[in-house]
């Protein structure tokens, strides 16, 4: 698995010849966005910054698109899309979080959430987390304290922080390794497997944005 990140709310993760965008940013939106092709979209809100499908629907691609809660299967990647809220850009929004099987392996991505405790029906709803995405950036998402202390609690192997802005948001990611006591080197991709898992509690990796 490749996960690269792209700034904003905006991953791609890759396994063999399947890729999946997270939260790919629209070209309407003020943060520069990367084309590619996907496999699978998955949308945590109807927003510029999460919705651009268009930008990752390229040659042969055209993305199965998930913008809600449900269940689903998409070539052999199982996904529970979960409700929970946020308040980006300053609008209360209904906030999907994304529970993805892979390889083996448990991605839980809490996309734009804004609430310091899990939703009870998310939470019930989530298997052991492998590698867990979570938004650290404020204003409308959790602040740094609250996004280490909810990661914490889900117990994932690996914790990446996203949603914060790399020049104007460094004192935040500062923040958040600070509460993590932690100051990894950042990776600007990170190729996991299975067994690379293997130890890990809660540790933090930084990846750096790829625009």
């Amino acid at each position: 698995m490749i996960i690269t990140y792209l700034g904003g709310a905006f991953v791609k993760v890759q396994f063999g010849d399947t890729i999946l965008a997270f939260n790919p940013i629209s070209k309407d939106s003020s943060l520069k966005s990367s084309k590619f092709g996907a496999d699978v979209v998955l949308s945590s809100i109807n927003h510029q910054d999460m919705n651009g499908v268009e930008q990752v629907t390229f040659g042969e691609k055209k993305p199965f698109v998930i913008s809600g809660p449900g269940e689903y299967e998409v070539r052999e990647v199982f996904i529970k899309g979960l409700p929970s809220e946020s308040n980006y850009d300053n609008e209360k929004r209904i906030n999907t979080i994304y529970a993805v099987t892979l390889e083996g392996m448990n991605i839980c991505f809490l996309g734009a959430i804004n609430t310091p405790e899990m939703p009870k029906v998310s939470d019930e709803a989530i298997d052991q987390v492998d590698i867990l995405f979570v938004p650290i950036g404020g204003e409308g998402v959790l602040e740094p304290a609250q996004a280490y202390k909810l990661a914490v609690s889900i117990e994932p192997k690996i914790i990446i922080p996203i949603l914060y802005d790399e020049e104007k948001g460094k004192d935040k990611l500062k923040a958040f390794l600070k509460e993590a006591g932690d100051n990894p080197k950042p990776e600007t991709k990170l190729t996991l497997k299975k067994k690379d898992l293997d130890g890990k509690e809660a540790e933090v990796m930084v990846v750096s944005a790829e625009v």
